[in-house]
């Protein structure tokens, strides 16, 4: 999926949609990735001088890449919220116009929330391991 077709199942919009690209794999996993222009609004002050995408930012894209798994039941009303975090390792930064790639898998299902593995590459260096959850709850106006 480009990023068009990811904003066809999730919320976010720029500045917040953190994957510019996604596939689905058959094995309930996912592989998303982002190429970190720079001008970000979060390396703004993470550092000046030098800029790190900060941890949070990176479990952000972890979250956003595993929705593609979901895409039959995202979309429409379906929003998709964080619910834990959990053996969260940070192994190695990332700087403006590296490119990671998102590697998550789905490790139990028990609609409607949701656990998965994720992890974070800059070519073949891990950056970020964890487990994650979320729950897919229905959008409210207001």
């Amino acid at each position: 999926m480009n990023r068009e077709e990811i904003k066809t199942i999730l919320p976010h919009r720029e500045p917040m949609l953190l994957v510019d690209e996604a596939v689905k794999h058959e094995d309930d996993s996912a592989t998303g990735y982002y190429t970190v222009r720079g001008d970000e609004f979060f390396l703004k002050g993470h550092f000046p001088g030098r800029p790190i995408v900060p941890g949070v930012i990176l479990c952000e894209m972890m979250a956003q890449s595993a929705c593609v798994i979901f895409t039959e039941q995202m979309g429409g009303n379906t929003l998709p919220v964080y619910a834990g975090l959990d053996k969260v390792r940070f192994r190695g930064m990332v700087e403006p116009g590296d490119t990671v790639r998102i590697e998550t898998r789905l490790v139990r299902s028990c609609a409607p929330l949701f656990s998965l593995h994720g992890e974070v590459y800059v070519g073949e260096r891990l950056c970020v391991s964890g487990d994650f959850s979320f729950v897919l709850t229905k959008k409210t106006e207001g």
